[in-house]
């Protein structure tokens, strides 16, 4: 991946990121939605800004720069991991990475169960790296979707190349009913944490880096965008 980047001129210039523009840029789902929430805020959404300034390490925080459609390489395969959104972003205490997943009513697609049905050595060799970077024992349920667990290793990984003190990963969700919470839930319950919808929950990962973990319901008029 280019290492060189140009300024956005609005909502229309993520869709060209996309691994699919035609079929993943639609009314309603996540990625317009997302792109029109962000772009209009010039910085972060206040439902976003609100969560992160529940924890002292992370109020007030500045986003330095934000990237649509960052990925980030994984051990053990060639596809990274591909962040809706990565904000380097810059607390009193200094520099915070923070991955976020788009959502409207899009799944987290495949159960880790489902992931490695298939089991080969390249994903014997993701998964523990995965579990490593996140602190987690290797014997996660395979009802634990694998998007979330590759999402917040995101957030460590580019905390430890950037130097951040902090990794955020936050789930944006602009479903009505919040759908797949559950799903967000029984990921968080993997660091002995219960998750709520609007708060903030924070565990300690790789070289004792701070993992805040979040779902933050977003304004649906943006589905309409």
């Amino acid at each position: 991946m280019s290492r060189i980047f140009v300024p956005s001129k609005g909502p229309d210039d993520w869709r060209s990121l996309l691994a699919d523009p035609d079929k993943h840029w639609a009314r309603g789902y996540s990625a317009r939605t997302l792109a029109h929430c962000w772009e209009e805020a010039e910085g972060f959404p206040p439902e976003i800004r609100r969560v992160l300034s529940q924890h002292p390490a992370l109020d007030p925080l500045e986003p330095l720069l934000i990237f649509p459609e960052w990925k980030v390489s994984l051990a053990g395969g060639s596809r990274p991991s591909q962040n809706d959104i990565w904000v380097l972003a810059r607390s009193q205490n200094g520099l915070v990475s923070i991955a976020v997943e788009g959502k409207v009513e899009e799944p987290f697609n495949t159960t880790l169960g489902e992931w490695r049905a298939d089991a080969s050595r390249g994903k014997e060799t993701r998964l523990s790296y995965l579990t490593k970077i996140l602190g987690l024992a290797e014997s996660i349920p395979d009802s634990i979707r694998y998007q979330l667990l590759h999402r917040a290793a995101s957030a460590v990984i580019e905390a430890e190349r950037f130097g951040a003190h902090d990794a955020v990963m936050l789930v944006h969700s602009f479903s009505h009913d919040n759908r797949w919470f559950d799903e967000f839930a029984g990921f968080v319950a993997l660091f002995g944490r219960r998750a709520e919808v609007d708060r903030l929950v924070t565990t300690i990962v790789s070289k004792g880096v701070p993992l805040h973990l979040g779902w933050v319901h977003g304004d649906e008029k943006y589905l309409n965008a």
